[in-house]
């Protein structure tokens, strides 16, 4: 049972949404190619409005049909063709008079006649804009009502949340409009090509999308290869974790290879282009063959005779003591403005067995040499890659035409880049083998596995990858924007419950409360029904937090979430002026309108009502740098404290959840339920909101028990072996004199003694 319709209907249908959504008895289906309405219910069809509000009114037991309503459906046909504002008032007045004496439109219940006539009058601007003007008392308080209800709020939810979608296909498919060269439907191959060496972090999440993505929009094909090129970094397990990675984000290829499948072939061309003299071996050092490259020095090989490099390169592949002083280079130009084209180097030795071929291969070929014939054997017609390859696009194409292989366009897409994030494998590796992360997938790592730990959702990777499309533009993007996205994918889904920090627990007595402990079941998710339902406990003992309490005014009435209005009665403070306990009298008559503060609370544990200890973890930026240029050393900007925990008391309810649910404690934000550690705590890792300000980097500052905020210890004063506890700014001299200066303040404020004067 479905009802469809777009969002661009005019006037839009808000009654058959807002009745779908209060009986439940059809889902919405947002169709940008509808041209109408079309409900579908019981093996039925219904195309207007009219009949549909009717047809859900009686499928969801509304009271009805009756007599009256004709008029009130005739009314709501009226309603948007009405422009006099004589008019307008004249039929509000009418609707007032009437409710002033009725809660709704025919009886006591809600009927398809209230239905018609709200969606009617929301449609309408101007006649909705008059009755906000506050002079229809009676009628506002009908439609608020209407307005307000969850149903009507998720479905108004939903209508945006479709609109959002469309405009993000739309701007997608826009930046994508150029579309590739030379592609035609059907015959478009793409490739994504990750060496086996590591994990795939964000960056890699970018370039595997877009090769779906292009692979889709044309249906064609995605190939997953593995650039197994070099033994010494390469293993079987990275190969797992990529393909579990690429699962993750719902890419999986049409073919999955290996380079290595093709190192014969790679072999044979190469001794081809030695053949044609376009290639030579040479047994210049390494720092003598990047000096000469750089000042356009032809090397002393370069025009050795095809028969001596031959023999130096059949060395090479026995792994001789001899040959494996040499390497091959592409006989290309010596002093070529474009570098990459200086007699790059296409194969070198390495007798470090091969995780797939073992001690068959101890000569291997490089990317730029392989990465062309591979594609071009597989016939991959379009090869995306970021365009800090662009330099060696030209490189590229002559590897094909020395080669006579089949064209392969390049299509070239910026490199993403985040501020003070790490996208290097070797620093990354620096961090694990150095202990200063729990491995890749700590959550403070850029790699999927780090950054699906910590919450990211495949949904909103998907969508901010896509918008960011096939740009070239080079930058440094801020976390903010895709962790607001995530926000609003997981915000209409995950489970409300509620915690307390232990450290700074207020235990309250609530006169009027029940003296044995009562359990209820609330939804887990006001908004969304379909979440679920929880068990709430309330007692005349219940816990609050010291901010809350320390925040309440002697008789202050104050708002207990899902419970009720309170007046705070009496409260005991310590020594250091902390509060130690609190009474207050239940006062549910209250309006929770009329408080400021709506607080969460959890009612005292009893035996049979026991409290979950949790953890909860938030995480700071692992560098201290926006962005590290290639001479830092990693070791000076490294964060001194990036993990923060403290100890919590959840309500029993968390003991429902599975590793990897995604949930949101009231007032303290998104997190994500990471499993139950040593100690036998609930763990619970906190979900960035796309907030800057809780995006910003703590290093400055750190966080004890208490919540007291404290400097890190300076750099000098500590040892590499503790870098994971110590500041990362160097020392600077003080530029002139030797003690601190204490400035003195401008102010126009009059002086005050002290008391104790």
């Amino acid at each position: 049972m479905s009802l469809t319709l777009s969002t661009k209907a005019a006037p839009f249908p808000f009654a058959a949404i807002g009745i779908a959504s209060y009986t439940q008895k059809a889902e919405l289906n947002y169709d940008e190619s509808a041209t109408g309405l079309l409900l579908a219910l019981d093996g039925l069809q219904y195309t207007s409005e009219d009949e549909i509000v009717v047809a859900l009114a009686k499928a969801g037991g509304l009271q009805g049909v009756n007599p009256k309503e004709a008029t009130y459906f005739a009314l709501a046909k009226t309603l948007p063709v009405i422009t006099g504002v004589p008019d307008i008032f004249s039929i509000l007045d009418s609707l007032d008079d009437h409710l002033a004496y009725h809660t709704f439109l025919i009886c006591h219940d809600i009927t398809a006649a209230d239905w018609i006539l709200w969606g009617s009058i929301r449609a309408a601007i101007k006649v909705l804009g008059l009755l906000k003007n506050g002079q229809h008392v009676h009628a506002l308080r009908w439609f608020s009502h209407l307005e307000n209800l969850e149903s009507t709020q998720a479905a108004l939810a939903g209508v945006t949340a479709a609109k959002a979608n469309k405009a993000r296909n739309t701007k997608t498919a826009a930046s994508f409009a150029l579309g590739l060269q030379s592609a035609k439907e059907g015959e478009v191959v793409t490739r994504f090509p990750p060496e086996p060496s590591g994990y795939l972090h964000i960056g890699h999440a970018k370039a595997a999308l877009l090769n779906q993505y292009f692979a889709k929009m044309y249906k064609g094909k995605l190939i997953i290869r593995f650039d197994d090129t070099n033994p010494t970094k390469e293993r079987t397990e990275f190969e797992e974790t990529i393909l579990e990675d690429l699962k993750l984000l719902n890419i999986e290829g049409d073919k999955i290879s290996h380079t290595s499948d093709y190192f014969d072939t790679i072999y044979n061309l190469a001794i081809q282009l030695i053949m044609a003299g376009n290639a030579y071996t040479d047994d210049t050092e390494q720092a003598q063959m990047r000096e000469e490259r750089g000042k356009g020095i032809p090397s002393a090989h370069r025009d050795d005779p095809v028969e001596e490099n031959l023999r130096h390169f059949a060395e090479m592949k026995a792994g001789t003591q001899d040959g494996v002083r040499w390497c091959l280079r592409a006989k290309i130009s010596v002093d070529d403005q474009n570098k990459a084209l200086r007699d790059p180097v296409i194969y070198r030795c390495n007798l470090t067995p091969h995780h797939r071929t073992g001690e068959k291969w101890k000569i291997y070929p490089t990317y730029d040499f392989a990465c062309p014939i591979v594609d071009a054997i597989e016939g991959v017609t379009h090869a995306l890659r970021t365009n800090e390859y662009r330099e060696r696009n030209v490189q590229y194409y002559w590897m094909i035409k020395a080669l006579g292989l089949r064209v392969v366009h390049i299509w070239d897409f910026s490199r993403l880049n985040f501020i003070y994030t790490l996208l290097s494998k070797r620093k990354l590796h620096w961090f694990v083998d150095n202990g200063l992360v729990k491995g890749w997938d700590d959550p403070r790592f850029p790699t999927i596995r780090g950054i699906r730990r910590r919450g990211m959702t495949v949904e909103a990777l998907s969508q901010f990858m896509l918008a960011q499309g096939p740009s070239q533009a080079i930058v440094s993007l801020e976390w903010d924007s895709i962790w607001a996205i995530n926000k609003k994918v997981i915000d209409p889904v995950a489970p409300r419950f509620w915690a307390i920090i232990k450290d700074r627990m207020v235990p309250v007595r609530v006169n009027g409360g029940p003296e044995i402990p009562e359990v209820k079941k609330l939804p887990l998710h006001k908004k969304n029904p379909d979440v679920g339902e929880k068990k709430t406990v309330y007692s005349n003992m219940i816990l609050l937090e010291q901010e809350d309490a320390a925040s309440f005014e002697d008789g202050e009435e104050i708002t207990l979430m899902d419970w009720g209005n309170a007046i705070i009665r009496s409260k005991q403070t310590g020594s250091s002026s902390e509060i130690l306990s609190l009474t207050m009298d239940l006062h549910l008559k209250g309006d929770f309108r009329k408080t400021k503060k709506k607080i969460t609370w959890l009612a005292q544990a009893t035996e049979e009502h026991l409290l979950v200890d949790v953890t909860l973890l938030d995480y700071d930026y692992l560098i201290t740098k926006k962005k590290l240029e290639d001479d830092d050393d990693v070791r000076d900007f490294v964060t001194p404290v990036s993990e923060f925990r403290e100890d919590a008391l959840a309500d029993a309810n968390v003991k429902t959840l599975e590793r990897g649910d995604i949930i949101q404690f009231e007032r303290k934000g998104y997190f994500i339920f990471d499993g139950t550690a040593v100690d036998g705590k609930l763990e619970f890792i906190k979900i960035p909101d796309g907030r800057a300000a809780n995006l910003a980097s703590k290093a400055g500052k750190t966080t004890v028990a208490g919540g007291t905020q404290v400097s890190p210890p300076k750099a000098s004063d500590i040892k590499h072996s503790e870098l994971q506890l110590a500041s990362k700014m160097y020392r600077v001299e003080k530029a002139c004199g030797k003690e601190d200066v204490n400035p003195i303040p401008s102010t126009k404020m009059y002086a005050v003694r002290s008391v104790h004067e």
